[in-house]
């Protein structure tokens, strides 16, 4: 990455210090910053230092985005949000306050509430006092996973209890690593190999042809000699997590803790019955309606369809009016106006 960035400041925009820089080419830097950093989760700092630039300056000239040089002219940016556009984005956190601001954003995108960026929602939502920070340390184990590149290629399968009204029932879940769709799921008062199967088999009823690898963990349905032989008779494959690890399985590690926090402990079932109505709701908004981090914050449905670049070319194109909005209202309108830009906001 050192020297694809080296390379790109040496072929495409030459010095960029002890010389007047065009506004153009501050944005394409930018540009080139964000998207890499973006894609690689590397500080933009080590940015700065590999394009030869103090990083003082290149958070310059990100606050500088879109503008030109215009010594004593307006001050505003195209993706400043008026204050309309901000109390939408605090109300909207207040009819959802569970949801991160991430998903957040792209969810009023997608409902023409407002056209801003994460970063944007998170400024506004930490300025006015609504986030919460999490500062937890990724462990370096385990990071030679290789993600799915298709549809049932990985299913991850886990087991999880379940407290309802005193009694321990047990919640097994299926999802497609690519995707993150559930494929199917169940509640029963026992978890035995034979269950396992059973439930493996209506989610290849579902999709007829796949023959994906399992992942689970090593519990003990996983590991009889029974589930090695129904893995090998059915044509699939098996993967086992490392043991005392539960991070490894992650993508399902996390989502039994979601169906417990926000479904089973809000709704509170009385019963078995109870419990598999409020699961199979929560299935099936996760499925439709949730938007995944993981997956570009997309519904799995949508990700399983194929329809991912449909929707993050429309989120682009309202992205990119808004800004332009924003922009002729800042040439149009005199500095220091009072009336602010017409709101993206629906009503």
């Amino acid at each position: 990455m050192a020297q694809h960035a080296r390379a790109t400041r040496r072929n495409t925009w030459g010095a960029l210090t002890g010389r007047w820089v065009p506004h153009d080419t501050r944005d394409a830097v930018v540009d080139f910053v964000r998207t890499w950093a973006e894609k690689t989760e590397i500080a933009v700092k080590r940015f700065a230092r590999w394009l030869a630039i103090q990083p003082a300056k290149l958070f310059d000239w990100q606050a500088r985005y879109g503008k030109a040089n215009e010594h004593n002219a307006l001050v505003p940016r195209d993706h400043w949000l008026d204050d309309d556009e901000q109390r939408a984005i605090i109300a909207y956190h207040g009819r959802f306050p569970l949801e991160g601001y991430r998903r957040l954003a792209f969810m009023m995108l997608d409902a023409d509430v407002v056209a801003a960026s994460p970063s944007t929602v998170y400024r506004v939502l930490k300025k006015a006092g609504l986030l919460d920070r999490w500062n937890g340390k990724r462990s370096k184990k385990a990071t030679g996973f290789h993600q799915p590149t298709r549809l049932h290629e990985h299913w991850h399968i886990d087991i999880a209890y379940l407290n309802v009204a005193g009694t321990f029932y047990y919640l097994c879940l299926v999802l497609d690593g690519f995707s993150r769709k559930l494929v199917h799921w169940d509640v029963r008062d026992a978890m035995t190999e034979q269950d396992i199967e059973c439930i493996l088999e209506r989610a290849r009823e579902q999709f007829p042809g796949a023959q994906p690898r399992i992942i689970s963990d090593n519990g003990p349905q996983f590991i009889s000699r029974d589930f090695k032989a129904y893995i090998r008779l059915t044509g699939m494959t098996h993967v086992r997590t490392s043991p005392y690890y539960p991070q490894s399985n992650g993508k399902l590690e996390r989502l039994n803790k979601t169906v417990k926090v926000e479904a089973i402990r809000v709704r509170n079932p009385g019963s078995l019955d109870e419990a598999r109505k409020v699961v199979e709701e929560f299935v099936r908004h996760y499925n439709s309606v949730r938007l995944h981090s993981a997956i570009g914050f997309i519904t799995p449905d949508n990700m399983a369809a194929g329809r991912a670049a449909d929707i993050w070319r429309e989120r682009d194109r309202k992205l990119e009016a808004a800004r332009e909005r924003r922009r002729q209202w800042r040439l149009n309108t005199p500095p220091n106006s009072p009336t602010p830009p017409p709101a993206n906001v629906a009503a």
